[in-house]
């Protein structure tokens, strides 16, 4: 059991640094009145407590709690508040998750506990566990007159930009788990920390930062090293726009089809079976070399024209400055370039009022702008102004996501990334006796699996070779940011990590299989593949090629 608000000898620290009183006395409580009842948290506002029934919104009855603390006004002019959504099911198992949201947060996504690639239909919520959702200390629709660049603006804030690193979970954690345990009158168990993408990135750098507040972690595609990665967009929308001077037409989808065939051409047997899976991803980017697509003797079809291979050489090797030194990592060749998923973020959406731009102009341009540059630059909310910027990045003197002044004390890096990220032991942690689970699509157009590779294999060098004791990562061949793409997507890594933490289980290989609904590999629909722990791969070993059983770790 961790330590939660009303059994922690640490209480006095949480404090200062939350508002907190001294605790009430724990009793069972009323859905009803927890909108009235003085939990003795000095800064706590409950806005709302209802009742919610099974039904087609909601998987059980549970009590839905809305509220809000650390209501505040910024050196901005602006009002803050960390906004919060408790759900507390009727069957309790005993156990609490603290949700963590993606993309900038900013708002309250409701707190069902989603497993992300476990069963879409199944959640914490279904499944018993009270859960806690929040906006991460800033509302990204308060300044809506901001455009596309609103729900980055709170960056010119700097506790806003500490609570959306670390902040507000912090702050956040010990009121959740007080109101729960006077809810149902009785402790917490067990202490779970549940996030994919930006909240993945949430969870691996609360096991940083509050080793002793969860049992078990699980990170799902996380943004290790965020601001790192929004230096990505930059040189990603130069690279392309050295093409033909338009990003959305820079490769049209038949051109990355052929970019995706080749890999799998180069790479898909290099586990032993040919089945549309890449599993050996080291071995592949040895393999495969994207110089022999370019048009030969004024071929135009089937081949990439010079510019085109340039532009997928540059952006696979990640940004640098003109000293020649890496700003953020490399990334691998995997199947799902050809995805909607990959263009989406990369080279063109299909929305009218962004100009048809990809995400990574839209919100990643105002993110890396005002959030992860150090002063924050003011730009604006339309698609040129956002494009502009981009293009324009100097990656010598904007990359900024290291550097302090006097108003922002600390740098984009310090408050978004594990207190550890480049030389990571994770000590204290693991002390603890937390448990990890991280795993992360291979064809992540947004967050390189090789930055969370290149993470575990320092974390195992420093720990002796140890590093599996308490954290487990795997690699998912061909899946995208999140569930989707050309993958097994489909595999319950929380209940393994519930097994570890409370059973003592070591997670071995996940079973995966193809989400029902995915569009990419209707012809694997039906098929189960292992996930292995990194660095093992799964090898073919013969007998029904439909089967994980098939396969070996090794």
């Amino acid at each position: 059991m961790r330590l939660t608000w009303r059994n922690s000898v640490a209480f006095a620290t949480l404090v200062a640094a939350t508002g907190l009183a001294s605790p009430a006395a724990a009793q069972a409580l009323d859905c009803d009145a927890l909108a009235s009842h003085d939990f003795g948290i000095s800064d706590l506002v409950i806005t709302e407590a209802m009742t919610e029934m099974a039904g087609e919104n909601a998987p059980v009855d549970h009590c839905v709690l809305r509220g809000h603390i650390a209501e505040r006004t910024g050196i901005d002019g602006n009002d803050y508040r960390i906004r919060f959504e408790l759900r507390l099911p009727d069957d309790w198992n005993g156990r609490f998750i603290h949700q963590f949201n993606g993309g900038n947060d900013g708002a309250v996504v409701p707190a069902m506990g989603n497993l992300m690639n476990a069963d879409p239909a199944d959640s914490g919520l279904a499944r018993g566990y009270a859960v806690v959702s929040s906006d991460a200390g800033h509302d990204g629709e308060a300044q809506p007159d901001a455009g596309l660049a609103g729900g980055a603006r709170f960056g010119f804030d700097p506790e806003a930009r500490s609570d959306y690193g670390y902040g507000a979970v912090i702050k956040l954690n010990p009121v959740a788990t007080g109101i729960v345990e006077d809810y149902y009158g009785s402790g917490i168990e067990y202490s779970y920390g549940v996030g994919g993408s930006n909240g993945g990135r949430h969870a691996m750098v609360q096991a940083t930062r509050s080793p002793d507040a969860f049992d078990g972690i699980l990170a799902g595609y996380p943004g290790l090293n965020l601001p790192r990665a929004a230096v990505q967009h930059a040189w990603d929308v130069q690279s392309f726009h050295a093409v033909n001077g338009d990003i959305r037409t820079a490769f049209a989808p038949e051109d990355l089809q052929l970019v995706g065939d080749a890999v799998i051409a180069a790479c898909d047997g290099l586990d032993g079976l040919e089945d549309g899976i890449i599993a050996d991803t080291p071995a592949c980017q040895a393999s495969f070399d994207i110089a022999t697509l370019t048009c030969q003797a004024g071929a135009t079809e089937a081949c990439l024209s010079p510019e085109q291979v340039e532009a997928l050489t540059r952006i696979h090797a990640g940004p640098t400055n003109s000293a020649g030194e890496a700003l953020y990592t490399n990334w691998a060749w995997d199947r799902g370039i050809a995805t909607g998923d990959w263009r989406f973020w990369k080279l063109e959406s299909p929305i009218p009022p962004w100009d048809n731009l990809p995400l990574i102009a839209t919100m990643g341009a105002s993110s890396l702008a005002m959030i992860f540059s150090n002063p924050p630059v003011d730009v604006g909310g339309t698609p040129d102004d956002l494009l502009a910027f981009l293009l324009d990045y100097d990656f010598d003197t904007d990359a900024t996501v290291d550097a302090t002044d006097a108003t922002f004390a600390e740098s984009p890096m310090a408050f978004m990334a594990p207190t550890d990220t480049d030389n990571p032991v994770m000590a204290e942690f693991r002390d603890a006796g937390g448990k990890m689970i991280v795993f992360h699509g291979v064809s992540d157009p947004v967050f390189s699996v090789m930055d969370t590779m290149n993470w575990y294999e320092k974390l195992d060098a420093n720990t002796d070779g140890n590093a599996r004791d308490f954290v487990t990562f795997y690699t998912v061949p061909g899946m995208g940011h999140g569930p989707g793409g050309p993958a097994t997507d489909k595999f319950d890594a929380f209940n393994a990590l519930v097994d570890w933490v409370e059973n003592g289980t070591q997670p071995e290989h996940l079973v995966a299989e193809v989400t029902p609904d995915n569009q990419y590999v209707t012809d694997m629909i039906g098929i189960t593949r292992k996930l292995c722990p990194y660095p093992s791969i799964p090898r073919y070993t013969g007998d029904d090629e439909q089967s994980h059983e098939s396969f070996t770790c090794e």
